[in-house]
C-alpha cells in the first residue's frame, strides 16, 4: 500500500500532467474532415487548416464531411475517452426536407430501424422535438436547396450513441431527408455564438463529463 506522501505525490503528478494538456472547442465548417491526416487520393480540407494546434491534438469523435458544428479536440487521450462515453449527450439541430409530422417525431423518440455495417440496428430512445423557429446558425457557405422546391423543418435530436451517419439514417427512416446537420452541444459545452472555423481554448472538459 502506498504511504500518504506517495499518494499525494501521485495525485500531484496527475494534476500536473492534466494541466499540461490542451483542450479546444471549434465550429467545424461544412466540407472539412474531422481529422489532421489526409486520406489517400482525397483532397479534403483538414482541421489543421483552422488553427496552429499543438502536436498530438486529436478530435474527440467526429462529424462527417457534410456535417457541421461543435467538435471538441484535446491532447489528452484519457479525456477523449471520457467525453465519448455513452452517458454524455450530444445534441444536433437538423434541417429536414418537408413539414415534419408528430408521427415522425414520435418514431424518432422511440427508436427506428437503420442499417449500420450491413446489419439492421434499432436506435435507442432519444430526445427529439421540433424547433418552432429557425435556429441562428452561421451560413453554410453552400446553398442548401431552393425554397421554391418546398418547405423544410428544423428539429433537435439528442443522442448518447453515435453510429455512422446515424441521424441522417434516422430521419430518412421516418420519411424526411436531412438537408443540414449541425451539432450544438456536447454535455453542457455549447457551440454558443461561434462562427464556422472558430477555435476556442478551454481550460478543461468538466462541463461535458460531469453530469
Amino acid at each position: 500500500m502506498p504511504t500518504t506522501n506517495q499518494t499525494n505525490l501521485i495525485e500531484l503528478a496527475e494534476q500536473n500532467l492534466s494541466q499540461s494538456h490542451q483542450h479546444f472547442k471549434i465550429f467545424k465548417p461544412y466540407g472539412f474532415l474531422s481529422q489532421f491526416l489526409p486520406e489517400s487520393r482525397k483532397r479534403k480540407s483538414l482541421l489543421g487548416e483552422l488553427f496552429n494546434f499543438p502536436e498530438k491534438t486529436m478530435a474527440i469523435g467526429r462529424l462527417d464531411h457534410d456535417s457541421e458544428g461543435l467538435l471538441l479536440l484535446t491532447t489528452d487521450g484519457m479525456m477523449s475517452y471520457k467525453v465519448r462515453d455513452k452517458t454524455v449527450e450530444k445534441e444536433y439541430y437538423v434541417q429536414v426536407d418537408g413539414e415534419i409530422t408528430l408521427s415522425a417525431m414520435s418514431q424518432l423518440q422511440n427508436g427506428v430501424d437503420i442499417t449500420t455495417n450491413g446489419t439492421k440496428y434499432l436506435t435507442l430512445p432519444c430526445k427529439a422535438f421540433k424547433l418552432e423557429t429557425e435556429p441562428q446558425l452561421p451560413t453554410r457557405g453552400r446553398k442548401i436547396r431552393d425554397p421554391r422546391h418546398g418547405p423544410t423543418s428544423w428539429i433537435s435530436i439528442t443522442l448518447c450513441e453515435g453510429k455512422n451517419r446515424q441521424i441522417r439514417k434516422m430521419t430518412a427512416a421516418v420519411g424526411f431527408a436531412t438537408l443540414r446537420l449541425v451539432r450544438v452541444r456536447i454535455g453542457d459545452i455549447h457551440v454558443d455564438n461561434l462562427s464556422a472555423g472558430d477555435v476556442v481554448r478551454l481550460a478543461n472538459f468538466d462541463a461535458a463529463i460531469n453530469r
